[in-house]
């Protein structure tokens, strides 16, 4: 006999209450993909948004806001190094390039970050999708997500918080002796960077009165390297290209005494993706949790109906059905339920994880990769593997009622 068409008909006539159990273990099963999805979207977008940085050099002070200051462009007060750096560096065989990252200007919330001209087309890898790279003192290029006409100009402003342009303390913070104009925007990157207005360090350096790198007199198109080192100034990072691995180790360690702090992006990395596994772990166990705790009920649930279905199942027995036939249909009912529920939790985990991730990248501006993987999979099919051998119960319970206690009773 085919258990299938009673099988349908079944799940059609109760659909509303199998509908809710199926929903049930839904939500159940989306907390742990939600949560496993966001986990390692957030270790992907992180670790691609520093990509470009080999090597970085601060003053010495917390290594995680350096990061997030000069990588993730999250405002922060940094320390300055000595600019003259960037020669002793530049002179460095083991270098390839060396960049200044200077910051404290915003305009309309976007942060101003002063650099040169080759790290902000990282190095030839960043094309410059509309107009072309600054050029002046007085021209800056902007990220992909500042939807700012080519031509716009400006005022610089001290803070954060003074971001309404007409607003009349926000232009008491403006620096109204240098105007930028925009003549460039840069590819999208998926980073924070695509909100940041790229500028020349040297305009960084002279709006704040300080020397800007080269010597006195030097026209308004001279940026970049070669530098001045009696004229440079304090900056709070750079960032370095090594020429090879053991040049990279070579210089981390080299920098990290007499005044300065050298590191790795993915060293700081790795510690917060620690951090964030702990965490990732103890939610996805509370999941897991509730995953067995939905199952468990389920399975109560079905026990709790095979006593008002005794007498049909003893009917069935009675026209012609096997009891192993009885047990399929039962444990069909139950695992049905369970890879409904597992399928669809899947889903609304990726849509969660998705909401969430462009929550994130709305604030923060980097990019997160959702994807449904293997360990979302793994989840899912053990829940699904779980619930097929939990089935075994109440399939087990319909399979020894005897067909003569069932019509009496």
């Amino acid at each position: 006999m085919n258990p299938f068409p009673l099988l349908l008909a079944d799940l059609k006539r109760h659909r509303l209450s199998l509908g809710a159990v199926v929903l049930l273990i839904a939500v159940a099963v989306a907390l742990g993909v939600a949560v496993s999805a966001s986990a390692r979207a957030l270790r992907q977008g992180s670790t691609d948004a520093a990509d470009a940085f080999d090597l970085i050099i601060g003053a010495p002070g917390s290594q995680t806001q350096l990061i997030l200051t000069s990588v993730f462009l999250q405002p922060a007060a940094l320390p300055l190094i000595d600019g003259r750096l960037m020669t002793e560096l530049a002179e460095d065989p083991g270098v390839a390039t060396v960049a200044p990252i200077g910051f404290g200007d915003f305009r309309l919330g976007y942060p101003i970050v002063g650099t040169d001209a080759a790290f902000a087309g990282r190095w030839g890898k960043l094309p410059v999708a509309d107009g072309r790279m600054f050029q002046r003192r007085d021209e800056v290029v902007v990220g992909a997500g500042i939807a700012w006409p080519l031509g716009t100009q400006f005022h610089p402003s001290h803070g954060l918080h003074h971001a309404i342009e007409d607003d009349d303390d926000a232009a008491a913070h403006q620096h109204q002796d240098l105007t930028y104009t925009v003549v460039g925007r840069l590819a999208a990157q998926g980073t924070p960077w695509d909100r940041a207005i790229l500028a020349p360090i040297e305009s960084v350096w002279w709006v704040h009165g300080l020397a800007d790198g080269h010597p006195a007199g030097a026209p308004d198109t001279r940026l970049g390297a070669p530098w001045d080192p009696e004229s440079l100034s304090g900056v709070p990072a750079l960032v370095v290209k090594p020429r090879s691995i053991a040049d990279a180790y070579r210089l981390r360690d080299r920098y990290r005494r007499n005044g300065t702090m050298a590191l790795f992006p993915a060293e700081v990395l790795i510690g917060l993706y620690a951090t964030l596994g702990d965490a990732r772990d103890l939610i996805a166990v509370i999941a897991l949790g509730t995953q067995i705790l939905v199952v468990a009920a389920v399975l109560l649930a079905v026990l709790a109906t095979l006593a008002t279905r005794r007498r049909q199942l003893a009917v069935l027995r009675a026209l012609g059905a096997s009891r192993r036939f009885l047990f399929g249909l039962i444990w069909l009912q139950v695992e049905s339920l369970v890879l409904a529920g597992g399928l669809t939790g899947l889903a609304l985990g990726w849509v969660a994880a998705t909401a969430v991730a462009r929550i994130f990248t709305a604030r923060t501006g980097i990019a997160l990769p959702v994807e449904i993987g293997a360990p979302e999979a793994l989840l899912v099919g053990g829940l699904v593997a779980a619930g097929a051998l939990l089935a075994i119960v109440p399939a087990w319970s319909a399979y020894r009622t005897p067909v003569s206690t069932a019509l009496r009773g």
